[in-house]
């Protein structure tokens, strides 16, 4: 069973800056649509950015130019840069996935975006 673990959050002033990380126990991100999820307080999960097996990236809207995802093969991770932040931005943060079968939920990283 892969694992995936999430890390990089924490507290951050609006239109500051976060790097967030995702690790899996093994080698997915090869074959694997991998995506970057937030769930916000009373919310429903959302995917908020994905990279293919193959390398290309697509984002919501809400996102679009300011978060970038990528992925490190050979470390089994893959990042979110997240810039120009908003409040509306804060949530936990989880990777997966896109497509079934899915991966057990990592306990996710909080970002939290205040003044």
């Amino acid at each position: 069973q892969v694992l995936l673990v999430e890390s990089g959050g924490g507290l951050v002033q609006p239109g500051g800056s976060l790097r967030l990380s995702c690790t899996a126990s093994g080698s997915i991100f090869p074959t694997r649509d991998m995506g970057w999820y937030h769930q916000a307080p009373g919310k429903q999960r959302e995917l908020v950015a994905t990279v293919t097996a193959g390398g290309r990236t697509n984002y919501a809207d809400s996102v679009k130019g300011r978060f970038t995802i990528s992925k490190d093969i050979a470390k089994n991770t893959v990042y979110l840069q997240m810039n120009s932040l908003k409040p509306e931005d804060t949530a936990v943060y989880y990777c997966n996935a896109v497509r079934y079968p899915q991966y057990n939920w990592g306990q996710g990283t909080q970002v939290t975006v205040s003044s």
